[in-house]
């Protein structure tokens, strides 16, 4: 007979939490529910909610789906949630009467948002997003003078929050229309910082549509506009457009224009600490990651200066997971173009184990993936079940 589905959660709960060397006591804590609930639920007497099964899975590095069922059910999810989030974006500036917390709780819950978004959360953020959304823009339209502009501020940040669940998961016309509210959203904060940040985030609907040499003029553009780097958050603003412009000039075979703004990445980033900055990520570890990035978007001929890099050095563990999951995946597929596969392989898999719904939700993951299953022995089970996992199958 088929195990009762709450002995089947508590199953998975308990083999995962052993496997990365935590007690019933250390999981419940970082996930922050009770010790009473964690025990419940392995002993299969609790099922657990919807918040507690995403709390877990988060405090596991799991998808809240695979803990519930065994397979993997982010897509749907997320999905699931989009027409919540398309209609917070239609009604952006009218937005219905309900209730607005105090400024100092919708800075906390816009914090929050930012790192689901950094740990790559995509399924917290669809559900959570649609509402904040509409909270914001009422406050919005009742706030005046600074807070107002503070108010702006927090939009920008919860926009881009959004986006990421929109375009990870290929809802690119949503995606690109919560782009162009964090770039309304931006202006109305009246700040040059803010500015800097859309554009930077802005690229994406130039790499979907494969405009690369539009959105390395639009980066550039934003590079003149942006203010001169007399602080850190300045210097990040400047370095962090830099970096973005080395990978898109590199997907349109520019290799000069890579090199020169990789070049100037580098020098601003020596003058600041590795960090979030805004909601990106920069500093030297961010720099190097995007390194491997330029080198694998100008192609096979440069693959070996992404080896050599992924050869002698790794992101450390406090960058944001979503970040050194983008690193793993870019590894990845340089070895592959290499004819390394049992490499390549690890690497995805250490992409999954960072961030599961980042690595799903990246296209290379399953371009590389089916190729590397084309190419595998028969019978190679491990391929083919990270296959179902990443939805390449």
């Amino acid at each position: 007979m088929p195990a009762h589905p709450l002995q089947g959660v508590g199953r998975r709960l308990a083999a995962r939490r052993r496997a990365r060397n935590l007690t019933q006591s250390d999981l419940a804590q970082s996930a922050q529910v009770s010790y009473a609930t964690v025990r419940s639920i392995e002993r299969g007497s609790r099922m657990p909610s919807d918040d507690v099964l995403d709390a877990l899975a988060a405090a596991l590095a799991v998808e809240p789906g695979w803990l519930a069922t065994g397979a993997d059910h982010t897509d749907s999810r997320i999905h699931l949630a989009m027409p919540a989030l398309s209609a917070a974006v239609a009604d952006y500036d009218v937005p219905a009467d309900g209730p607005v917390r105090p400024l100092v709780q919708l800075y906390s819950a816009v914090a929050d948002a930012v790192s689901w978004r950094l740990g790559s959360q995509y399924v917290r953020l669809a559900a959570e997003m649609p509402a904040l959304l509409q909270e914001l823009a009422r406050a919005l339209q009742a706030a005046r003078g600074r807070e107002r502009i503070e108010v702006a501020g927090l939009l920008v940040a919860a926009y881009r929050a959004a986006d990421a669940a929109a375009y990870k998961s290929g809802h690119r016309d949503l995606s690109a229309r919560l782009v162009d509210l964090m770039r309304w959203a931006a202006a109305q904060a009246e700040s040059d910082l803010l500015a800097a940040t859309t554009a930077y985030v802005r690229t994406e609907v130039f790499f979907g549509a494969r405009a690369h040499q539009s959105g390395l003029r639009a980066l550039e553009a934003a590079l003149e506009a942006a203010p001169r780097p007399v602080d850190a958050p300045t210097t990040a603003a400047r370095g962090a457009l830099h970096m973005r412009a080395a990978v898109i000039a590199g997907r349109a075979a520019d290799a000069d224009a890579a090199a020169q703004h990789m070049a100037d990445a580098r020098r601003l980033a020596d003058d600041v600490a590795e960090g979030v900055y805004l909601g990106t990520a920069f500093g030297p570890a961010s720099v190097r990651i995007h390194e491997v990035s330029t080198a694998v978007s100008m192609g096979a001929s440069h693959i070996h200066q992404a080896l050599e890099i992924a050869q002698v050095w790794a992101p450390p563990r406090d960058m944001p997971a979503e970040r050194r999951s983008a690193f793993y995946i870019e590894v990845g597929r340089a070895q592959l173009w290499a004819g390394r596969r049992t490499d390549s392989f690890e690497s995805l898999r250490v992409a999954r184990r960072i961030a599961p719904q980042h690595t799903r939700a990246h296209p290379w993951v399953r371009e590389d993936i089916g190729t590397l299953r084309r190419l595998q022995r028969a019978g190679d089970d491990d391929l083919t079940r990270f296959a179902e996992r990443v939805g390449a199958v």
